[in-house]
């Protein structure tokens, strides 16, 4: 039986899990070699969504996630992932390789290409906002751009640090 990877990246209206909200969950499966990204936006996102797009996940991999996206998720939809899944933060296996900072600089320590760059979690609250006060969808496909190579770079920055 072969392992299934997911790797999973938040996008919130700010830091604070009682008083901002979910606005795009992002996870890329990792099946066979196959990656396949899923995107849940606003109001499609539901612990029954989530649920399903995890079905079948044997180890969950994040950056932070101990700290922010799976406590976040926990308050908001009543998952409570850690105990759901074996998770694996690979921001400590950064520590371990002398690798500080955010997920982008630390993208860039390793030449993980990016198309986003430029665009950290502060512009995702903004381009949020833009898509939800002005109807901006060049906006909202901007921020999906960039949670989607947040969890398609979590395959490749596993790999490079060797981790299973």
């Amino acid at each position: 039986m072969s392992i299934v990877r997911a790797y999973l990246d938040i996008e919130t209206t700010g830091c604070s899990r009682t008083h901002h909200a979910l606005t795009v969950i992002g996870v890329a499966v990792e099946k066979e070699d196959i990656i396949t990204p899923f995107q849940l936006v606003g109001p499609q996102i539901t612990d029954l969504a989530l649920s399903d797009i995890l079905s079948g996940v044997n180890i969950l991999y994040t950056y932070n996630g101990r700290r922010f996206d799976l406590p976040f998720i926990k308050h908001s939809l009543g998952m409570d992932l850690e105990r759901q899944f074996k998770h694996r933060d690979l921001m400590y296996d950064c520590w371990r390789h002398k690798l500080k900072g955010g997920l982008k600089a630390v993208e860039v320590k390793l030449g993980i290409a990016r198309q986003s760059k430029g665009i950290d979690g502060w512009m995702a609250v903004k381009l949020w906002w833009d898509y939800i006060n002005n109807n901006d969808l060049t906006a909202l496909q901007i921020l999906l751009i960039y949670n989607r190579e947040d969890v398609v770079n979590l395959q490749t920055l596993r790999l490079k640090l060797g981790v299973e």
